[in-house]
């Protein structure tokens, strides 16, 4: 066999693996169906990413977080949740965490960049780009992908890295649960007149949602989410009529708003698979869960499972075992469906009940935000969760 491992899918997971292997001397084939040059300069696709701490430890690890750039990297002071219309909301701060920020905020096409250049920096990472799986499988002793163009790879494992509709999830005989909202995000970047002070909100007004998030400077990330049959209109009016109304979404809080760039709709589809490993194969990124956007915590998580398997293979290699025993990849399994289920189930949990606007449920939703703002474990938690700080024992 020429390689380790085959990575299907060159998004920021799959090339976040490929380069914590790689730095172990792993030899690893990253195969894409995307060309060379989407690869190396990809596009603005709308999406900013929000970073918590342990994924900026990762970061850094991996040589990431440097090519990001001071510019690139926007930092989240406060964060409040805003219900309906009342004048009350729930409001998280430094002081929950005991850092500096909440959290941070990357364009996702400058993560897309960064994951690039530290994977290919590696002698043992080749990119197989252009290229389609044909066929995945795997038998007793190796994982065997045969590609469109005729290739055929082997390896002691192979990684579904390749989008919550991972096709290689599916080529394994790997179920998923999907949990489809029937709602459609916008995505896009405002200029303001008025500071957001580092502030980032979410607001569940009732029809839709609206996010702001705090980029540099007069900027902010808008997230607007609704039914998917009232997307088009939005989409299909001009800049202005669009800006005037998320102005007024937002009750005019910025002062006036301005569209920068393009409008970008995505399909509002939750995913968790039913597994995260078989013998010769695991999942990883969206493949393996892929989140509501409302808690952020989407490539957080994708980070956290590279962390986590890259540490377990690095070590079985270190002791001579093989890296695709299923005995070894269910460790990672198990840590990952720990680290991710609590919080997706709540996730979604948490979605549909501020997106339901009958009369009984909007008195319910206000009470929710109450009570966690008055009971400090709970605050303690969920700013814990945002930051992607554990939880510290007492005597650790």
């Amino acid at each position: 066999m020429n390689h380790d491992l085959i990575i299907i899918g060159a998004g920021p997971s799959g090339l976040a693996l490929a380069t914590a292997l790689g730095a172990q001397g792993f030899r690893v084939a990253v195969v894409e169906r995307q060309d060379r040059a989407a690869l190396e300069t990809p596009a603005p696709d709308g999406r900013d990413i929000a970073l918590t701490h342990r994924a900026r430890r990762v970061l850094e690890s991996l040589g990431m977080w440097e090519r990001f750039g001071e510019a690139g990297i926007a930092s989240i002071r406060a964060a409040h949740v805003e219900n309906g219309t009342s004048p009350f909301a729930l409001q998280f701060d430094t002081r929950e965490s005991g850092k500096g920020a909440l959290g941070f905020l990357v364009a996702n096409h400058v993560i897309r960049r960064a994951a690039f250049e530290t994977a290919l920096a590696h002698d043992g990472v080749e990119l197989l780009a252009g290229e389609t799986p044909q066929s995945v499988r795997v038998r007793g002793d190796a994982a065997e992908v045969r590609l469109e163009s005729g290739r055929t790879l082997e390896a002691s494992l192979v990684v579904a890295a390749d989008s919550r509709f991972s096709g290689t999830r599916r080529a394994l005989g790997i179920g998923a649960d999907l949990l489809d909202f029937g709602r459609t995000v916008i995505v896009c970047r405002m200029r303001h007149e008025r500071s957001h002070e580092g502030i980032a909100r979410e607001c569940f007004h009732y029809g839709r949602t609206l996010a702001v998030l705090p980029l540099n400077g007069d900027l902010s990330s808008i997230v607007l989410t609704m039914r998917a049959d009232e997307a088009p209109a939005l989409l299909a009016m001009t800049a202005e009529a669009f800006a005037a109304d998320v102005e007024r979404q937002f009750s005019g809080r910025l002062g006036s708003m301005e569209l920068v760039g393009e409008r970008h709709p995505y399909p509002l589809v939750a995913v968790y698979a039913r597994r995260f490993a078989i013998a010769r194969a695991v999942l990883v990124g969206d493949a393996a869960v892929g989140m509501h956007p409302v808690t952020a915590h989407g490539y957080n998580f994708g980070l956290y499972g590279v962390e986590t398997l890259s540490g377990l293979l690095g070590t079985a290699r270190e002791r001579g075992r093989d890296l695709g025993a299923a005995t070894l990849l269910e460790r990672y399994a198990a840590e990952h469906r720990r680290v991710t289920r609590p919080i997706y189930l709540g996730t979604n949990a948490l979605v549909q009940l501020f997106t339901d606007d009958r009369l009984p449920v909007r008195a319910l939703r206000s009470a929710v935000l109450r009570v966690a703002d008055l009971v400090k474990p709970i605050r303690t938690g969920i700013s814990r969760q945002l930051t992607g700080t554990p939880r510290i024992l007492p005597g650790a």
